[in-house]
């Protein structure tokens, strides 16, 4: 079902527009702690850490921006709802909030396999699992007295037990990073917001946006109540083949990887078997450079926003009419002048 009329027409970038920064694990911690401070001086609404690899756990670095910032908001982007506890969940996040009140974003993802496989995590029925932990970290940081009995969450009259500091009930939205159309589809009847999926084409947004329209229906909602901050994969340069190559090797192992969603991106399939006749899983270096050398600018272009400064502007903005109601950029290469490519100040 089109949902053209939720759509916006492009918009120049004007100091309302909203803009968010992404974080991994590319950059030593502090100096993604200085990139946090200039993003907040240069305007940015706010940062997300990544946890998806066994590499940098997302809460360390959320506490280390949330104690030099003052008023960039903070997010998991995403922590999974397998490895820790929906108590725990609801502990750390009203920890961070004492870190930075009314400034903490709870984002949580259904992780993902053979990751999960392997560290001894079986993902079974991953919509009841995001749906009971959702449900009890809400109720508990609601600082309600809780008692669940579910499949995945049980818990018997348990409640945040603050002895000194702020007992009022703590206001922290939570995000679902979704991809799957059915947890799409839920986001939108039990989330505040959804982290749309990045390497995808502006117009991948569509059915997410229908899906979640039905989910918040559900409940009794519309669209417009469910925040859509994007994931958006940004190298800019002023030399555009510097930026464009800067993005390359990433799109050539998402094409390698995710080929059913560069499919419905309009990435030719002809490119994708080509691909995927040079890369083995998992990848070498060397297969991947060979195979990046077939993927052309305009598949770059098409999923990523990379080139000059004016392009990748313009490429964020096809993302916001397409249904993202804040692009969180994902910096491939010069950290500095992507945050003053988008500056809100």
């Amino acid at each position: 079902m089109p949902v053209n009329s939720t759509l916006k027409s492009p918009q120049p970038i004007t100091s309302r527009s909203r803009i968010a920064l992404y974080l991994q694990d590319a950059h030593p911690l502090r100096e993604s702690m200085q990139y946090v401070q200039y993003a907040e001086r240069q305007g940015f609404e706010a940062v997300w850490q990544a946890e998806s690899r066994l590499v940098r756990d997302a809460i360390v670095p959320m506490s280390a921006y949330a104690a030099v910032t003052d008023r960039i908001k903070v997010g998991s982007g995403v922590i999974n709802n397998w490895t820790r506890n929906a108590a725990l969940i609801a502990a750390t996040f009203l920890t961070l909030d004492d870190l930075a009140p009314g400034r903490i974003i709870c984002g949580i993802g259904a992780w993902w396999d053979p990751l999960a496989k392997n560290v001894g995590i079986t993902r079974s029925r991953p919509l009841k699992a995001m749906r009971e932990c959702v449900t009890v970290v809400r109720d508990l940081l609601a600082m309600k007295r809780v008692t669940f009995h579910g499949e995945f969450v049980n818990m018997e009259g348990v409640e945040l037990d603050i002895v000194h500091g702020r007992r009022e009930a703590r206001h922290i939205p939570i995000y679902i990073g979704a991809t799957g159309d059915q947890m799409v589809e839920l986001t939108g009847e039990i989330g505040d917001g959804i982290v749309l999926n990045y390497l995808v084409a502006p117009g991948y947004n569509e059915r997410a946006l229908h899906l979640l329209e039905k989910g918040a229906q559900r409940a009794g909602k519309v669209l417009d109540d469910i925040d859509r901050p994007q994931l958006v994969v940004c190298s800019v340069d002023h030399d555009r083949k510097k930026a464009l190559d800067g993005a390359r090797r990433l799109v050539t192992q998402y094409l390698g990887q995710q080929p059913h969603i560069m499919r419905a991106s309009g990435v030719d399939r002809d490119l994708l078997e080509a691909i995927q006749r040079v890369l083995t899983w998992p990848a070498t270096e060397e297969q991947i450079d060979r195979a990046a050398t077939l993927v052309p600018d305009n598949v770059v272009q098409l999923i990523t926003a990379s080139g000059t400064p004016d392009e990748v502007r313009r490429k964020v903005e096809d993302y916001r009419a397409n249904g993202c109601t804040c692009p969180v950029l994902y910096p491939l290469s010069d950290v500095k002048l992507m945050i003053d490519t988008f500056a809100q100040s």
